[in-house]
């Protein structure tokens, strides 16, 4: 089924849905689903097949995602097997295209699935649910994630080389690619420099992939993780590349304060307005989808069903003119 125009409300689905997921869509008002699989699933007949299932719940598949080919060391790294993967990557987006989903997202961190880089401790968010926490400080003391240090120039180099490749075959295929932001945006972490860290980096990754198919998974959290040290703040970033029609998908978090030390909170909790976020979107006529991203959650859901209710809300309201 097509997209719903505007700003639409989406959140993440079991890669294999159950009736009671797809109702559960259904009952919060989820428009979109933004899966994330493995490649042994990411052929064109999942796809389809899933893209089929989810429409005849009046739902849209806008994105899915592999697991193995997103933050993966080998592709940025430049280990072994790199052009494997990259032929795989070229694969998955002609399946996603004939199958016609037109988005996918994409990150460029090699440590990011590895917890003692990724989360130095575990917090407490409102009334005591468990949430991630960060610190600079301890991060700084881990050892390399990968053996060595990995310099800023050979991150770039890898990103350079597939994304060089892969684009042309997303425009052939009908395919977008939102870059998601390094998260936490820090210059290096476990030895691997982080280079999508800021404004410039994200200048920079625009005019390499020279593509009018290539753009952001503009992630709130990361952006106001990184405070004054982005180089633009949310709001500006929102208006800067909305501007361009590059933001494609917006992963609607908060966190309590910028790096050194920052805690993940529920939407409304941190120190971001997320009301003006919500604002800066409509102004720039944003045309994608808003999903609930590292929300702390004791188990339940509860959480998540708070953030979709926050964030459907608040659309109405920018909607309104409120």
């Amino acid at each position: 089924m097509p997209a719903l125009p505007g700003i639409k409300i989406g959140d993440r689905l079991n890669p294999h849905p159950t009736a009671k997921d797809l109702q559960v869509f259904q009952q919060l008002g989820v428009e979109c689903a933004t899966i994330w699989t493995t490649i042994a699933d990411a052929n064109y007949e999942y796809l389809a097949q899933t893209r089929r299932l989810l429409g005849d719940h009046g739902i849209h598949l806008w994105n899915v995602g592999i697991l193995d080919l997103h933050c993966d060391p080998t592709l940025v790294l430049g280990l072994e097997g790199f052009d494997l993967k990259v032929a795989q990557y070229q694969q998955y987006l002609r399946d996603l295209g004939r199958a016609g989903i037109t988005y996918t997202t994409y990150a460029h961190m090699a440590n990011i699935k590895m917890l003692p880089y990724y989360q130095t401790r575990v917090g407490q968010a409102r009334g005591g649910i468990p949430t991630r926490e960060f610190d600079m400080a301890e991060a700084a003391k881990l050892p390399f994630s990968h053996g060595r240090a990995y310099s800023d120039e050979e991150i770039w180099d890898t990103f350079t080389r597939f994304i060089r490749q892969v684009m042309p075959v997303a425009e052939e295929a009908g395919v977008r690619i939102g870059l998601h932001p390094d998260d936490p945006p820090v210059a290096t972490l476990g030895g691997v420099a982080r280079v999508i860290r800021d404004f410039a980096g994200y200048e920079r990754a625009v005019e390499l992939a020279d593509s009018p198919n290539f753009g952001l998974c503009f992630c709130v959290g990361t952006w106001a993780e990184g405070g004054a040290m982005m180089g633009r703040d949310v709001l500006g970033m929102i208006d800067h590349f909305g501007r361009q029609g590059r933001l494609f998908k917006i992963h609607f978090r908060n966190v309590d304060a910028p790096l050194p030390r920052f805690r993940e909170t529920l939407v409304d909790e941190g120190y971001v307005d997320m009301y003006e976020v919500m604002r800066a979107l409509r102004e720039v006529d944003f045309d994608g989808v808003l999903i609930p991203d590292h929300v702390p959650d004791a188990g339940d859901g509860r959480s998540t069903a708070y953030t979709l209710g926050y964030m459907r809300a608040t659309r109405q309201r920018v909607y309104a003119g409120g």
